[in-house]
């Protein structure tokens, strides 16, 4: 169990990144439905449930040195080389919106310019990339429980005095403002976008598990905790649903609201995961074209981080609300591809031989 709760809080590490603790994911995709995004993160949790259990299975099976053997195995030789290189664009792209996220946290939080903020988490992440597998593994998972311990506290109390009662949360909510339309569609789309974002790191943590029960369990689990905390933030949120489309960081409002002192612990919370996905999202890009410790990888490793610094300044909020949609697409696909594979799984099991 010890083995499968350091994958589950690692992958839950790698998804809860700044868009995700700052509240603008779940506000974009869940909360501005209104009371109906509860529904909307059950659906979606049980997507991402399936998809987390059966991505760290297929890891294990396949024993994957990165994502391209999961995609071959799951889409054949030639579409299988056309989705590696859209999601290894995608995993980019989400380590450059962790970096606008940083330099807005900084900002919003310390009143450091977003340009030094952005700057302090690439240089703790060139220093992490540095370091091997197992270190790397570590290091995202030991943040997760401080996180959750964290957004209980804010959820629980915005939920015992609300500014707005749960009833009258649809008055205040925006659907126009979600990336998709209907509340169903925006649910299985963020579940598709948490796919995408873990499948890479998720594949090779799969791999390196002593055993598929250990794999699987360690899927589970870091699903389980994703999903709490989309229920907890979601539910704070619409009890300030009157004020959190006005602000970029609307959990650092609620928090701010509460009491200073959480706000500033909250901010550090941010600030851990945004570092936290960056890392996860970096490394397997970086794995799909080079050794580590090659010296491809060192060179790729600061050329990745400058370019990725400078495309940074683009704003947060517009890269979430424009990257993450289409991302979304491409985890739908991933899904629909393992679903069938376990289908056929299933059939194989039950034919006779």
């Amino acid at each position: 169990m010890r083995r499968a709760l350091k994958i589950g809080f690692a992958y839950t590490g790698v998804v809860v990144g700044a868009g995700f603790s700052t509240g603008q994911e779940i506000l974009q995709f869940f909360t501005n439905n209104g009371t109906m995004s509860i529904f909307a993160i059950l659906l979606s949790g049980l997507l991402v449930l399936f998809t987390g259990k059966w991505t760290a299975d297929v890891g294990f099976d396949i024993k994957a040195e990165s994502h391209v053997d999961s995609l071959l195995s799951m889409f054949g030789n030639i579409f299988g080389r056309i989705v590696d290189v859209v999601l290894a664009f995608f995993l980019y792209g989400v380590a450059v919106i962790m970096f606008a996220g940083a330099g807005s946290t900084f900002y919003e939080s310390f009143g450091v310019a977003p340009w030094v903020g952005s700057l302090i988490l690439i240089i703790a992440v060139y220093i992490t990339l540095n370091l091997d597998f197992n270190r790397i593994v570590l290091a995202l998972g030991a943040i997760t429980p401080y996180l959750l311990a964290i957004v209980v506290i804010i959820a629980f109390i915005n939920f015992m005095s609300p500014a707005v009662p749960f009833g009258e949360a649809d008055q205040y909510a925006e659907p126009e403002a979600t990336p998709l339309g209907p509340w169903w569609w925006d649910a299985i789309t963020y579940s598709g976008f948490t796919i995408a974002v873990a499948f890479s790191f998720l594949t090779m943590m799969g791999s390196r598990s002593d055993s598929r029960k250990v794999a699987g369990w360690g899927g589970i689990i870091g699903s389980v905790v994703i999903i709490l905390l989309m229920f907890l933030i979601n539910n704070g949120l619409l009890a300030r649903m009157n004020e959190v489309n006005d602000v970029e960081l609307p959990m650092l409002l609620l928090a701010d609201e509460i009491h200073p002192v959480l706000g500033l612990l909250l901010s550090i919370a941010m600030l851990l995961v945004i570092y936290n996905t960056a890392v996860g999202m970096l490394y397997p890009f970086l794995n799909r074209f080079s050794r580590p410790g090659s010296r491809r990888y060192k060179i790729m490793l600061p050329v990745s981080l400058i370019l990725g610094y400078i495309l940074s300044f683009a704003g947060f909020a517009d890269l979430v609300g424009t990257v993450y949609p289409v991302m979304g697409y491409v985890g739908l696909l991933l899904g629909i591809a393992m679903f069938i594979k376990w289908l056929r799984l299933v059939i194989g099991k039950k034919s006779p031989h």
